[in-house]
This record gives structure tokens, C-alpha cells and sequence, in this order.
């Protein structure tokens, strides 16, 4: 089997490719080119993967990934994926994570029709819905990224229904690891942890600290976009744990895991904040776990502990980011 991967360098591309491997498939990854080296998730995989250059505002060279790679799988993981930035360039977020998307659904038509396709769908296109959301809640999306993930969405289920492409959607609640982004809160609030713990710093300043997300590891949910694409016939599935915890409870537990009172070291500030908030997500998966045979694995406790262990074990990783950031 043939596996492309676009957003191979992402966290979920990562955990995704080093899964397709103990299978035994062939995985080819799509890259930007970049003046930065951007490979640090997937440096261990080492020759094992083969990187093609590419980018989702190009359909020439997705029409390129397509030819070169002659995928049975193509896992579209690809996106402007920061929920705040997406205020910040709307139409940056359109045309990646929107119309990038109809880019490679028809490279993929034209070029390889048989070939299933997976699109990274999310929970943030359920917006301010009341909790729990399951497959048949309605969408209402809250951000330029929820909006752009929903065109995406519907999009590819017409593609689907249109063109009778194997095309899932995986409708995936937070999932994090530490191969998480820095710019995303849980992230930094473990490496935060971390440089306080090693003195490189006192406090962290975050936002909305009362909103509540269903947060897995994202081990666990690239396989259920494996699961997805191995079923007899197309269908789009919620992915989630079913609990949801506060971001203070993430705080709370990060810093208990250094022997640490949260309340010491954090701050808050209105920058940080969205211009409409999501104010509490929590998946219902019980159709994946019932059609699919998927159950999340990683507890939350362990999923904090396991992201600030590496981050404190880790400095040097997160100190040259967030200096490349900068």
C-alpha cells in the first residue's frame, strides 16, 4: 500500500507516517519549501519516507504529488490550523485550508479517482452548539478556520456524492502530544512549565482560561483516520475522548507534574482572546466506536504529563522554536 501524507511535517502528520510504517506501507509525504528546517517531527523516520515538494495553493504541484506518489491512500492533513491567526489572515485561512482543499480533491479525480481520501475535519466547525456534539449535530462555526474546515468539509462530501470517491471526513475533537505546535495552548503551557522549572522563566500569560475542550493524544486519532479509509464504503465520523477539562485544569495538572502551584505563575491577558470564543467542546464518538472498533487510549492526566515530561527533558527543542518564531 501507498500512502501520501500532506501536512506530513505537522504534528498529526507525524504520529500518522510512523503508524502507515509498522503497517508496512509506502508513505510519501507532501512539504512546502520553507527557508527554515521544518523536519524536526519526522527527522527520526529518516529515509523510511519519501518528501515531495508542494503546497496546497499550487495544483500543479499536487497534480505532481499525485503522479510521483500513485497513492491507494492520500490523507489530507494539510491546513492554516492556528484558530487565532485565522482572525488575523482570513483569507490566507481560506485559501489553504478552504480552497487548498478543492485543489487536491480534483488532482486527486483526475489523476487517481480509486484512491481514498481522507480530510482533517474539526470540531471547531460545531462552534457554539451546546455540548456534546456528535455526527448529527449541526455545524456552526466561529472563526475563519471553522468556517474555511466547514467549506472543506462539505466539499469533499460532495466530491463523494458527486464523483463516487472514497472520501472520508474525520471530525476531530483537540488532540495534542508533544509534537504539539508551540503557539497552541496546551503546548505552552508545558513548555511554560517547563522554563519555569528550569529557571529560564516566572509565568505564563494565557486567555480564556474557563473554556473547556475534549483533549486526546494525537497517537490515538491518526489511527482512527486509518480505520476510516479500511471500511466498505465512505462515511465521516466524530473522533474525541467524551470528557472535556478546563484549561485551568490543564494548568493545574502541568504544574503539579513539577511540584508547582499554577496559581503563582500565570497570568491572564484580553490579547489572547478570539474575537467570538468557542466556549466548550465535547465529542460524541460513539458511532466511531461502534462502526469503526476505535477507542482513545491516552488518559488526560497522562497526556499532561507525557507533554511536560518532554518539554522539561526537551529544552533545546522548544527554546530554538520559539526563537525561529521570533
Amino acid at each position: 500500500m501507498r500512502a501520501l501524507i500532506t501536512g506530513i511535517t505537522g504534528q498529526d502528520g507525524a504520529y500518522l507516517a510512523q503508524h502507515l510504517l509498522s503497517l508496512g506501507y509506502e508513505v510519501y509525504g507532501l512539504k512546502r519549501r520553507v527557508s527554515t528546517n521544518n523536519l524536526a517531527r519526522i527527522e527520526h523516520l529518516g529515509d523510511q519516507i519519501t518528501l515531495i515538494d508542494g503546497d496546497l495553493l499550487d495544483m500543479s504541484s499536487l497534480v505532481r504529488a499525485i503522479k510521483t506518489s500513485r497513492p491507494d491512500e492520500v490523507y489530507n492533513l494539510a491546513a492554516q490550523s492556528f484558530v487565532r491567526t485565522s482572525f488575523d489572515q482570513p483569507e490566507l485561512t481560506g485559501e489553504i485550508t478552504g480552497m487548498g482543499v478543492t485543489r487536491l480533491l480534483e488532482s486527486v479525480r483526475l489523476n487517481a479517482p480509486e484512491t481514498r481520501y481522507y480530510q482533517a475535519s474539526t470540531s471547531e466547525m460545531f462552534g457554539g452548539h451546546p455540548p456534546p456534539q456528535s455526527d448529527a449535530t449541526p455545524f456552526y462555526p466561529r472563526s475563519p478556520y471553522g468556517v474555511a474546515k466547514l467549506y472543506a468539509h462539505w466539499m469533499t462530501v460532495n466530491y463523494r456524492e458527486a464523483y463516487n470517491m472514497f472520501a472520508c471526513c474525520g471530525i476531530l475533537f483537540n488532540h495534542e502530544s508533544p509534537f504539539r505546535g508551540s503557539e497552541f495552548v496546551t503546548q505552552k503551557i508545558a513548555q511554560g512549565v517547563a522554563a519555569i522549572k528550569l529557571g529560564f522563566s516566572d509565568h505564563i500569560e494565557l486567555g480564556n482560561l474557563e473554556a473547556k475542550r475534549d483533549w486526546g493524544h494525537a497517537d490515538d486519532f491518526v489511527k482512527a483516520m486509518h480505520l476510516m479509509l479500511q471500511q466498505p464504503k465512505p462515511d465521516d465520523f466524530v473522533i474525541a475522548t467524551g470528557e472535556a477539562h478546563t484549561v485551568k485544569e490543564f494548568c493545574q495538572l502541568a504544574f503539579e507534574r513539577v511540584g508547582l502551584n499554577w496559581e503563582n505563575h500565570v497570568t491572564t491577558n484580553e490579547k489572547h482572546l478570539r474575537p467570538s470564543e468557542v466556549s466548550y467542546l465535547l465529542g460524541d464518538c460513539s458511532k466511531a466506536k461502534k462502526l469503526l472498533g476505535w477507542q482513545p487510549r491516552v488518559t488526560f492526566d497522562e497526556l499532561v504529563g507525557e507533554m511536560v515530561d518532554y518539554a522539561v527533558a526537551h529544552p533545546e527543542q522548544w527554546k530554538r522554536l520559539e526563537h525561529e518564531r521570533k
